[in-house]
């Protein structure tokens, strides 16, 4: 990840204080963008590639505006990626804004691994779990690893519980080894 997406971040981020906006607003108008941009390879054709001039990207940006109701401020920091040819590194930017905003607003974010898929109910337990570890709100990604065999991996902040049968049989044998 580039160094200078973290600064656009939160030069976003201080304008959402700064101007007391609502950060969820925000982020869907963010998100909105993002999905038009993905689905979109002539639009990210023509606002990477260097030889349109930045008035005709912008011109784009306006036209697309009109469908997608961007908010002024939104509208505007995409305008600046793309006169500092920075739209290239847009996914990083948004990545970036999102862990901004969460640490601004005392959101933890926890990533847990699994060695299957959880169902809502273990989800919505699981995180209930995890809100006792925290001190504000929590948003949880979930993500699959089948050679943990069983058990749990938290990654809260740079916190790692591993609850895993695979960090057991780890944590197991070193113990075995040490003695």
């Amino acid at each position: 990840m580039a160094a200078f997406t973290s600064r656009y971040a939160r030069a976003l981020a201080d304008v959402v204080f700064e101007q007391n906006l609502k950060p969820a607003q925000v982020q869907s108008d963010l998100n909105d963008f993002a999905a038009a941009w993905r689905q979109s390879a002539g639009l990210r054709e023509i606002f990477l590639d260097p030889s349109f001039p930045s008035s005709q990207k912008i011109a784009i940006l306006d036209k697309l505006n009109t469908r997608l109701k961007l908010s002024a401020q939104v509208r505007n920091f995409l305008a600046v990626l793309s006169n500092h040819d920075r739209m290239d590194f847009f996914d990083e930017v948004l990545e970036d804004f999102r862990h901004e905003m969460n640490q601004r607003l005392n959101i933890a974010e926890v990533e847990v691994t699994c060695a299957r898929a959880l169902d809502d109910a273990e989800r919505k337990s699981l995180e209930t779990n995890i809100a006792g570890l925290t001190t504000g709100e929590v948003t949880t990604t979930f993500r699959e690893d089948p050679s943990l065999l069983g058990g749990v991996i938290l990654r809260i902040g740079s916190t790692v519980y591993d609850d895993s049968v695979r960090g057991r049989i780890h944590r197991l044998r070193e113990q075995l080894a040490a003695s």
